[in-house]
């Protein structure tokens, strides 16, 4: 006789939704791997098809999993910048000062964007670039992945700004403005570092990650301004 009721079939059947949400996941894990690895061997402008085929999989199964291309582009954002905020805090925990704090998350993106230039260019450029086809909402991908980036140092900043002596309320009012800014020299910047031909006018990536910091630091301590009278207006 069979004693299962009501109770013991809903149990079943949420166990098999519980497995298939846990294959889903795992399912997506890997193809998102798969992705950044092609990616880095075949270039920022893969097809969807192209990507499928290295990842050993067909197109509709990509297109199951993130939509189409701005939605691959946009989780594959998401990982790197996951793997960047571990980076991070391991790089907070070590750093003895505020200036080394600084200058190790500088070096995290510089060192993200010089391991894979391909994969740095897959999330940080609009889906369509180049592609009349391209979708207008494609060029929220890279806008999605700079203001995760900028959230991971807009809170060690403000710790930085309440803690620091000279910070009066118009530095803390200002705070939320300076992460952006600082994102967009350091992208800038960083940009044309990755694009300068090896030589000697190239500093290396600790060289580079210095200079940055120390153009970034001034901005964050007023140093710059300390001593100084700005001009009147006669």
């Amino acid at each position: 006789m069979n004693t299962a009721g009501p109770d013991s079939t809903e149990a079943a059947g949420d166990g098999r939704a519980v497995r298939w949400s846990a294959h889903r996941t795992n399912r997506r894990k890997e193809l998102l791997r798969a992705a950044r690895h092609a990616v880095h061997r075949l270039g920022p402008d893969a097809s969807m098809e192209d990507i499928a085929a290295a990842a050993g999989t067909s197109k509709p199964v990509f297109y199951r999993y993130f939509g189409d291309k701005a939605g691959l582009q946009r989780a594959v954002g998401e990982a790197v910048a996951g793997r960047m905020q571990a980076k991070l805090q391991e790089a907070a925990e070590t750093a003895t000062t505020a200036h080394a704090g600084l200058r190790a998350m500088v070096e995290v993106y510089l060192q993200m964007a010089e391991s894979s230039p391909n994969v740095y260019a897959f999330v940080t450029r609009t889906a369509g670039a180049g592609n009349p086809a391209g979708a207008q909402g494609d060029a929220a991908v890279p806008g999605h992945f700079f203001a995760a980036v900028t959230a991971m140092i807009e809170a060690p900043l403000r710790h930085h700004l309440a803690t620091h002596s000279s910070a009066g309320s118009a530095q803390l009012k200002a705070a939320s403005f300076w992460p952006p800014a600082a994102i967009g020299m350091v992208r800038a910047a960083g940009e044309l570092w990755l694009g300068t031909p090896s030589g000697d006018g190239k500093p290396s990536r600790e060289e580079m990650a210095e200079q940055l910091t120390g153009w970034l630091w001034a901005g964050i301590s007023g140093s710059a301004a300390a001593g100084s009278t700005p001009p009147t207006n006669r």
